[in-house]
């Protein structure tokens, strides 16, 4: 399998965490998409809409889009909750992320980082929703270890990937304790280093 992806995108990134967890062989080809390698035919051909992470199958079909791609990785894994409820709680949490969280948190991130931008700068409505989706995911989690079932799912793994590195888009997460707790219990969980 090969995953084509910008190891900067929390999305991409998402893939590889669920495959190094699940022990799952892939080959990894970097592809930077500000110098427009997302838009070459070749690419489009496999993703029309031109996006990482793109995941093409020993077979040669491919498939996009990070939440659809870890769902299909992960089946039949412990990443996806047997009881039918937790693992339609799990679909979600990822369908939240992708457009109560990542729209926010992840763009700003994208702006100060890769685009130089100085926080003032940051759209206030953005930084207002980003704030918004880290409220409601401190509430969720001041009662609740996880987001779906009695372990970490792939909802963690999706949540995690920009809420770990939402200080580099300038929100401060110092006033969310229960958010702060689960990063780095998520973190361990994956074996990965504490992004603070």
């Amino acid at each position: 399998m090969k995953i084509y992806g910008d190891t900067n995108s929390g999305n991409c990134l998402k893939v590889k965490w669920v495959c190094d967890k699940l022990a799952l062989p892939y080959h990894w080809v970097e592809i930077d998409t500000r110098k427009g390698e997302t838009r070459t035919p070749q690419f489009l051909k496999m993703n029309g809409a031109g996006q990482v992470p793109t995941v093409e199958l020993d077979d040669g079909r491919t498939l996009a889009q990070s939440n659809a791609i870890i769902r299909y990785l992960a089946r039949d894994s412990a990443l996806i909750p047997r009881d039918a409820f937790a693992a339609a709680k799990m679909d979600e949490w990822l369908f939240w992320e992708q457009y109560s969280h990542e729209p926010y948190i992840a763009v700003c991130r994208f702006q100060l980082v890769y685009l130089g931008k100085d926080a003032a700068d940051l759209d206030p409505e953005k930084v207002k929703r980003g704030y918004a989706a880290l409220e409601r995911m401190e509430q969720h989690l001041s009662g609740s270890r996880f987001f779906a079932g009695e372990g970490a799912s792939l909802a963690d793994l999706s949540l995690l990937a920009y809420t770990r590195v939402a200080h580099e888009g300038g929100f401060d997460l110092g006033r969310f304790a229960a958010v702060r707790r689960w990063i780095g219990e998520a973190e361990a969980y994956l074996g990965l280093p504490s992004a603070r």
